[in-house]
């Protein structure tokens, strides 16, 4: 009886692809074949076999004088015993002797007869069995070979990673030939680059860069995470922090890595220089009812156009893409400075950056500029809310001028070089294009391309964060045409004497905003999300819950010593932002809510303006108490707006201090513990929503609002923290929320 052989060893078709088809198909012949015969004998050896003689007429051949031989008789089995035996087979493929029998007998048939028909049912089933797994694998096979060709084809057509030219030899394209010059020449701007970065390698760090290397910063204690101000960190805009935190265990690129990123670097500002004056197809413009030029990133058509980049967007991130344009009042030398220098950067963006750090300088540029500097950089990026995280980014910083007279600043994440690959946000080539205009002005195109992972922002500022408002390159453009407009009239020198509260004296105007700038970026550093803070939430319901932390100010001129609590809450009010921002910078309003002020009046008694928005300015108030026997007491004030957010900034000063300020002394050494507000645009909408102007695009018309507070609660610094001081703090902020929200409510309702 033949019984086929079963194809074995099925994992490894791949190395018989070219000659496994073959064999099947002959084997499938023969299989067919072999279940032809099988099905002869199925019906020869399963009849009823009877022996009979022949006829008398016939009993002799007359050609042949012996007797002609016996002939068999076949006899087919019933419908009803075929069914029988069916339905046996189905529960035992292998019935022994006694089974046997007794079918046999309950069916009329021989003992062998039963055993034949079970022999060759399974003999059938099993060649069918075969003949169906024969399929399956010719069908595999096939695959196999198509998936072959087209690898092959893919090789085919394969560049050099080095070079850009073909992988295999073989004619070349126009296409080809063009991308090989330009390969050819952005590898000779990678040699001269890592010529001179070469230079710099194995050699100390200089004086100016180590200062950037931050001393450690003891770890904070248990309950409220106390912290330390101590001296101003090289850790810019830091004034607290942990020593695990994810900045400061980014280590300093070792020399293998370095050419690898300086080639990440010249692509990056390949792709900067193309996204940034691109138009369609890879921008296409987004919502028409939007009151500003929105644009949205075509993602296929970007991967398309730059298939290599820093590989494809990792699981659980999401993409933002977003593009900028404004005129600012400065010339792109100073521009250029501002965004090369850390110290200058994170003061400038000091609402976005809450802390950066360069780790290592591998260029400083050619002929005295910064033309081909290059900095490894780590910062982290905020918004001034507890309830967003913080961004953080581990990146190489390329400027370069190009020959049309434009420079380029570009950023690119390199995450690869992290001691861990996991990151919840990186940087695709993202930065700016300066392009020097008449008159001291700068035309800049700002290009933010980031992936993250935003599913830890809380649901009120969900729809700012997703409109890309929150990080977006309409908030870089804002700030910085608001920081050259603070910077210019810092400089200027024709004020008018007619305002008896304007400052004229340019020493007082400069050591006033230099205090004032101090106290603002001390605000913004301690409102967000950061990982080097240590929020503790005082209650577990609502959205606008007070968070908390303590902090040690110890042996720092600019900070009171002693134990300083902060305290801070986010929440929503139905009311534009430019409503809100009014209200809360206006002096005479500032009785309403400021507890502290104790029902006194409240009066300016000198300004300076910042800028074209009358709501742009520093102020300093007096606060004349009702009650005659507590002293007057001064306020630093600086209000600030543009078209992405609003702050109202203040802190207690000493007017003894504020004195030597306004004579032009050294600002420094005034003791600061600043508070105030955040105020932001609750989401994108179109030009009918929002209403009340100010502030563009402010989504269904009401705000984000954050409200913070610093306060001493204790003039020791090794004192410990009472519960009292922190239920103090806690009804002060929230008591504050309450009558902000009546009296803004009770306006926008008037």
């Amino acid at each position: 009886m033949y019984q086929p052989s079963m194809f074995e060893n099925h994992h490894h078709i791949l190395d018989h692809m070219t000659t496994s088809s073959t064999h099947k198909t002959s084997e499938s012949t023969e299989v067919l074949g072999k279940s032809r015969l099988l099905e002869d004998d199925f019906e020869t050896k399963s009849g009823t076999e009877t022996t009979t003689d022949a006829p008398s007429g016939d009993e002799q051949d007359p050609n042949n004088t012996g007797p002609r031989p016996k002939r068999k008789r076949y006899h087919r089995h019933t419908q009803r015993q075929i069914q029988e035996m069916e339905a046996f087979f189905k529960e035992c493929p292998h019935p022994d002797d006694k089974q046997r029998k007794e079918l046999s007998r309950e069916l009329g048939l021989e003992p062998l007869q039963v055993k034949f028909w079970f022999q060759n049912k399974r003999t059938q089933m099993k060649a069918q069995h075969e003949r169906h797994e024969n399929s399956i694998l010719k069908s595999e096979n096939d695959k196999l070979r198509a998936e072959n060709n087209r690898y092959k084809e893919a090789l085919g057509n394969a560049t050099c990673p080095n070079c850009g030219g073909p992988a295999a030899l073989g004619e070349m394209s126009f296409d080809e030939q063009h991308l090989r010059i330009e390969n050819a020449r952005l590898r000779e701007e990678i040699d001269r680059i890592s010529s001179i970065a070469a230079k710099y390698v194995g050699k100390p760090l200089s004086s100016s860069f180590s200062s950037h290397i931050p001393p450690h910063v003891p770890s904070r204690s248990l309950d409220l995470g106390v912290g330390s101000f101590g001296a101003q960190s090289g850790f810019v805009g830091e004034m607290y922090g942990s020593s695990s935190d994810l900045l400061r265990s980014v280590s300093v690129p070792t020399d293998a890595d370095k050419p690898m990123i300086v080639e990440l670097a010249v692509a990056a500002m390949e792709e900067l220089i193309r996204m940034a004056q691109a138009g369609e197809p890879l921008w296409v413009p987004g919502d028409h009812n939007s009151s500003h030029n929105h644009e949205i990133l075509n993602e296929d058509e970007y991967l398309r156009t730059f298939p290599r980049g820093i590989g494809p967007t990792p699981l659980g991130l999401k993409s933002e893409a977003s593009r900028e344009s404004a005129l600012v009042i400065m010339n792109h030398v100073n521009l250029v400075e501002i965004l090369m220098d850390v110290n200058q950067w994170c003061t400038v963006f000091c609402g976005i950056v809450s802390r950066a750090m360069t780790l290592d300088i591998l260029s400083t540029g050619v002929a005295g500029n910064y033309n081909g500097a290059l900095q490894v950089m780590t910062a982290e990026f905020q918004v001034p809310s507890p309830l967003v995280p913080t961004r953080e980014n581990y990146f190489v910083r390329y400027c370069k001028q190009h020959v049309d007279g434009t420079w380029a600043v570009v950023d690119v994440s390199l995450d690869n070089l992290r001691p861990s690959p996991i990151s919840r946000s990186r940087r695709r080539p993202s930065g700016c294009l300066i392009q020097e205009l008449p008159n001291g002005y700068s035309k800049v195109i700002w290009v933010e391309h980031v992936e993250v992972d935003d599913r830890s922002v809380h649901n009120i500022y969900r729809p700012l964060v997703n409109s890309g408002l929150a990080f977006g390159a309409k908030r870089w453009v804002a700030t910085l045409d608001r920081q050259c407009e603070r910077l210019a009239s810092s400089m200027a020198s024709n004020i008018p004497a007619g305002d008896l509260c304007v400052i004229t004296s340019p020493e007082g105007r400069k050591s006033m905003l230099k205090l004032a700038q101090r106290m603002v970026m001390s605000f913004c550093t301690g409102v967000g999300a950061s990982t080097a803070h240590a929020w503790t939430t005082l209650s577990a319901t609502g959205s606008d819950d007070v968070r908390v932390m303590t902090r040690k100010s110890m042996d720092d001129p600019g900070r009171p010593p002693g134990i300083v609590l902060s305290a801070a809450t986010s929440f929503w009010i139905p009311v534009p932002p430019k409503r809100v921002f009014d209200f809360l910078r206006d002096e005479n309003s500032r009785t309403e809510w400021d507890i502290l002020s104790n029902g006194g009046l409240v009066q300016e008694m000198a300004h300076i303006a910042n800028g074209r928005d009358p709501g742009n300015c520093v102020s300093l108030l007096r606060v004349n108490s009702a009650n005659s026997s507590q002293s007057n007491m001064l306020i630093l004030q600086e209000s600030c707006t543009d078209s992405t957010g609003s702050y109202v900034i203040y802190a207690p000063v000493d007017i003894v201090a504020m004195n030597v300020v306004l004579s032009g002394g050294d600002p420094d050494y005034v003791a600061l513990l600043p508070s105030g507000f955040a105020i932001l645009p609750d989401g994108p909408t179109g030009p009918a929503g929002g209403g009340g102007g100010g502030i563009l695009d402010v989504g269904s018309g009401g705000s984000l609002l954050t409200v913070a507070f610093q306060i001493l609660v204790d003039s020791v610094p090794t004192a410990k923290l009472s519960l009292g001081s922190v239920a103090t703090v806690n009804n002060l902020i929230k008591c504050t929320v309450e009558r902000i929200r009546a009296a803004v409510t009770c306006e926008q309702n008037a």
